[in-house]
C-alpha cells in the first residue's frame, strides 16, 4: 500500500456483502465507550477499512463526516501494520461530541489492541 496518505478504493471495505461478511464473521473485536472495531482477515495482503456511523451516533451530516475524516485519517497512518483484515469501525452516540485527539488516541488503542489480539486467517 507504498503512500501512506492514500486511500484509494481498493483500501475500502465498499460492497454490502464485504460488510455482511465482516459483521457475520469476524473473528476479534475491540470496542470502548464510542467505537466499535471489528476485524476479518481478507487473504488480500493489505488492510482495508469500512465504516459504518448512523445517524444514531450522530444527527448531523457535519458530525458524521468529521468522525469519518478522523477515522480514515487515524487508519491512512497506521495502515501499514495492520495486515490482511477487513476492518469496520462502528460508532456509537456521543463519538462526535470528543475531541480529534481524543478520537485519535482510542483509534491508536483499538489498532494496537488488533495487531496484538487478533490472529490473521
Amino acid at each position: 500500500m507504498g503512500n501512506s496518505q492514500a486511500f484509494p478504493r481498493t483500501a475500502r471495505v465498499t460492497s454490502a456483502g464485504e460488510y455482511r461478511r465482516v459483521f457475520q464473521n469476524s473473528q476479534c473485536k475491540s470496542s470502548d465507550r464510542w467505537l466499535t472495531v471489528l476485524a476479518l482477515g481478507n487473504g488480500l495482503g493489505h488492510a482495508r477499512l469500512g465504516l459504518a456511523i448512523s445517524r444514531k451516533a450522530e444527527k448531523t451530516a457535519v458530525g458524521r463526516n468529521r468522525v469519518k475524516r478522523i477515522i480514515r485519517e487515524s487508519f491512512r497512518h497506521h495502515q501499514d501494520e495492520l495486515n490482511a483484515w477487513d476492518l469496520v469501525v462502528i460508532a456509537r452516540p456521543g463519538v462526535a461530541a470528543q475531541s480529534r485527539s481524543a478520537l485519535q488516541a482510542a483509534l491508536a488503542k483499538h489498532w494496537t489492541r488488533l495487531q496484538r489480539t487478533c490472529v490473521e486467517s
